[in-house]
């Protein structure tokens, strides 16, 4: 079939490769605009952009999805389909184009998860198994006709990033079978179930990575793997200097002996660095990174600094 990729980060690339392996004829990718970032300000161009350019794949990355010029484009290109895989989202004017529909990738088994972050929220809200959906796009957020899904076990030292590296590999094989259901038939879409609630995911800032000792030492536990490599939970660190430091912890194992220590407390226990949590539980940080600096294990961490408490 012919068509038209929508996407941006490293997420949507192994679904773009896998399409072309299988032999579709990918007409133009649709990608973010070069952003300025970095040190020097310097041009960033997406994941998926590199990889058109090392593939020679037409490239297209409007600043307004409703412009004429691109539109116009957009429709003489002719696809079949569009798909989409983390990108913005589409008015009607673009994802009604293509006459076999537009469908997107989403990192969750929906309903379940709706929104920006679903990788970080299955981890944080302590699902045992989350997934990948392929639906149509409608003018809801997330809520159009389902079309296939595929359900991924969360081990229980699964963070953010292996997560995210499952999903991927998993979403891109979804696409493929998306693709030849669409393409010879046989997949009949179905309505996303209705109920009065479904835990979202929304897209998650700074203020929300900041951790609250006051949790259970496995809230905070999965809170940590949920936020980690990226974007990090963190916290503000009381030193026995008196200085005050902020810093992310990026690993730490939940510990249940009953201490009743204040929240966020330290304590080196076995010469290694805790956190008293709410339930009179700690955690043991195992890899942290102070602000500016690189990611060190806890006990190298105690060799520069003396920690007092989280706050």
């Amino acid at each position: 079939m012919r068509i038209v990729f929508f996407g941006t980060p490293e997420f949507a690339v192994e679904s773009l490769q896998a399409i072309i392996d299988e032999g579709h004829e990918v007409v133009a990718v649709v990608t973010a605009p070069d952003r300025p970032g970095g040190r020097g300000n310097k041009l960033i161009e997406s994941d998926v952009k590199k990889f058109a350019m090392e593939n020679g794949l037409p490239i297209l990355q409007p600043e307004k999805l409703r412009d004429e010029t691109f539109l116009s484009t957009l429709k003489s290109l002719e696809a079949d389909v569009f798909v989409v895989i983390a990108f913005r989202m589409l008015p009607e004017l673009v994802w009604g184009i293509p006459p076999k529909g537009t469908f997107n990738l989403h990192a969750s088994l929906l309903p379940q998860l709706r929104g920006a972050a679903p990788i970080n929220h299955a981890i944080i809200q302590g699902f045992k198994n989350t997934g990948v959906t392929t639906f149509y796009i409608n003018s809801e957020i997330d809520k159009g006709e389902i079309l296939l899904s595929s359900s991924v076990p969360i081990d229980d030292d699964d963070d953010a990033g292996t997560l995210h590296d499952k999903l991927k590999e998993r979403g891109a094989k979804v696409v493929i079978e998306t693709l030849k259901g669409i393409e010879d038939g046989s997949l009949t879409p179905t309505p996303q179930p209705q109920a009065d609630f479904f835990t979202p995911a929304p897209k998650i800032f700074k203020p929300d990575c900041k951790i609250d000792f006051s949790r259970t030492a496995r809230e905070v536990e999965r809170m940590v793997r949920g936020l980690s490599p990226y974007p990090g939970a963190w916290s503000y660190l009381r030193l026995k200097d008196g200085k005050e430091i902020e810093v992310k912890i990026l690993k730490c194992t939940p510990l249940f002996e009953n201490r009743e220590k204040e929240p966020g407390s330290c304590e080196i226990v076995s010469k290694a660095l805790t956190a008293a949590t709410g339930d009179g539980g700690a955690i043991r940080i195992d890899t942290i990174q102070p602000a500016g600096k690189k990611p060190m294990d806890g006990r190298a961490f105690l060799a520069g600094y003396a920690p007092v408490a989280f706050f």
